[in-house]
């Protein structure tokens, strides 16, 4: 190793000004902020690599801070920060522990207040670094018991969520303390000191024990990261107290100083395998400012992150509200580009799909949006086209859920009719997507309309050209294909006019071939 030019990296390291650290302070938070809104479960793997090469020593504070902010705002991908906090926390502990404080005391904090969105948004992170091992279980333990011990419709409601959230792993490693908290719901369940919807709620959640936590596995697949091995798992309960230092989320005189920075690149060549110790001096020196860091490639990751963050931000409001009028209030509140209403009808549908049982929540709150706004009709049409286009990649709950969605919004007249000419009844299989979809749509038209005016608006004249595919009026193959499809799901009397068609097709063929086999005797017998 070179001792002079050692010596004279150490006198430029001196020589650092407090505007130019400031700068290099702002940078980091900036991009530590730009990689955490823009992780998924399909980058993160990407993601995690980058954040690596960031002084995360230094910026331990932001990194907490971006993660609990990001994860507050999209409660929903809180199993996806879980794992990127679970990957960072077996290469540095200190961060992760810091986290898991952090997340402590913002629980002890809504607890107090009773906030129950905040409750449930952090205690679903905190069920999933549980679930990661960040943590160890006996926080759950104490956060249940906490909740249970002096039970109201908020703690009780938020304990039900928790319990789901993580469930799966306290029944594989403390049974026990899993089987005394049931016997707590139980025991709530039999006392009747709660209303109908909180029973139902605890009554759900015995049906999730009882299936063996099969639709809340602790971690899935695509985010089990980290070699049991490597895993480090901090122990803080409840009783503990907690120091956040929020020291260190604020620039100071001594920060981003070089002996935290040099620690941070060797930490970087250990974790992300470089090939030379002298390359990644000589890219990351600390005078050195890279213009790549402010490039073209920004503007469109920007672009990327902002519409991430708009669909967190609708799915949260979507989720977190109490009914479909309060939800509606705060997707009209959000501030859109032109054009962004079709990403709140794309997430309203695909919320829809992913519940296993159809909720009228959503039609309630598409119906809403639809009358204040006729963008969102023209939104949610363009969704029937495209669920249309790719039913075959759909399954059949999905199918059955956007189904009755769509039927609740054509059934009040929110959506135009029309839409149903991109429907076509498959020849090949009667159970085919496209006909199971089919078949669920119309049979949840005729329960909310009735028999009787849901075939008075399939025979408005002006529809007749888009219903070609469904109802056809020339083509014998497709008439019997229809009148067959209707008549076997019970709507039969849709078909009266089909059913007049082929009659009078099959009247004139019979004509056609009789007055040909008169023809054809006629010319023998001369």
């Amino acid at each position: 190793m070179d001792f002079g030019k050692n010596t004279k990296k150490q006198e430029q390291r001196h020589d650092y000004s407090l505007e130019y650290r400031k700068f290099k302070w702002d940078a980091l938070q900036k991009s530590i902020f730009r990689l955490i809104n823009k992780v998924s479960i399909s980058n993160i793997h990407h993601v995690v690599e980058e954040i690596l090469k960031e002084n995360l020593i230094v910026g331990r504070g932001l990194f907490c801070n971006a993660i609990m902010k990001s994860q507050m705002a999209s409660p929903q991908f809180s199993n996806v920060f879980a794992a990127l906090v679970a990957v960072i926390n077996s290469k540095l502990p200190d961060i992760g522990l810091l986290l898991v404080k952090r997340v402590v005391s913002q629980f002890k904090k809504a607890y107090e207040k009773l906030d129950k969105l905040k409750l449930l948004a952090v205690l679903k992170f905190l069920a999933h670094l549980v679930n990661q091992s960040v943590v160890h279980e006996v926080i759950a333990m104490d956060v249940l018991t906490l909740l249970l011990g002096n039970p109201n419709e908020i703690s009780i409601q938020v304990a039900v969520c928790f319990c789901a959230e993580c469930g799966s792993l306290l029944q594989d490693f403390s049974p026990h303390g899993l089987n005394s908290v049931f016997e707590e719901f139980h025991a709530i369940v039999n006392e009747g000191v709660v209303d109908t919807r909180v029973q139902l709620m605890i009554e759900w959640l015995f049906m999730v024990r009882r299936a063996n936590f099969k639709y809340h596995p602790a971690i899935i697949d695509e985010l089990d990261l980290v070699e049991v091995e490597e895993q480090v798992t901090h122990v803080v309960s409840l009783l503990h107290e907690i120091d956040p230092e929020t020291s260190v989320d604020v620039f100071g005189p001594d920060t981003m100083l070089d002996e935290s920075e040099e620690h941070d690149e060797d930490l970087g060549s250990l974790v992300l395998d470089e090939d030379s110790e002298d390359d990644e001096v000589s890219s990351r020196g600390p005078l050195r400012i890279e213009n790549n860091e402010f490039d073209s490639n920004d503007s469109q990751d920007e672009a990327d992150t902002d519409i991430v963050n708009l669909r967190r931000t609708i799915c949260y409001h979507i989720m977190s509200s109490h009914n479909y009028e309060e939800a509606g209030r705060k997707l009209l509140g959000i501030k859109l580009q032109p054009g962004q209403e079709m990403e709140i009808c794309n997430m309203l549908l695909e919320c829809c799909r992913q519940d296993r049982t159809y909720l009228r929540y959503y039609s309630n709150l598409a119906h809403t949006l639809c009358l204040i706004n006729p963008r969102y009709s023209m939104g949610f049409e363009e969704c029937f086209v495209n669920q249309c286009s790719m039913i075959h990649q759909l399954e059949t709950n999905k199918l059955r859920n956007s189904a009755k969605f769509f039927a609740q919004l054509l059934g009040t007249n929110l959506l135009s009719w029309h839409v149903m000419g991109y429907i076509n009844l498959s020849e090949d299989d009667a159970n085919s997507l496209s006909n199971i979809f089919t078949k669920i749509l119309f049979l949840e038209l005729s329960e909310m309309l009735g028999n009787s005016l849901l075939k008075e608006s399939l025979n408005d004249p002006e529809l007749q050209r888009s219903l070609d595919s469904i109802f056809p009026r020339d083509n014998p193959r497709k008439l019997r294909l229809s009148v067959n499809f209707f008549t076997s799901i019970g709507l039969g009397f849709l078909t009266d006019n089909q059913r007049k068609y082929l009659k009078n097709i099959e009247k004139s063929q019979t004509l056609i071939s009789d007055k040909n086999g008169y023809r054809s005797k006629r010319r023998r017998t001369e």
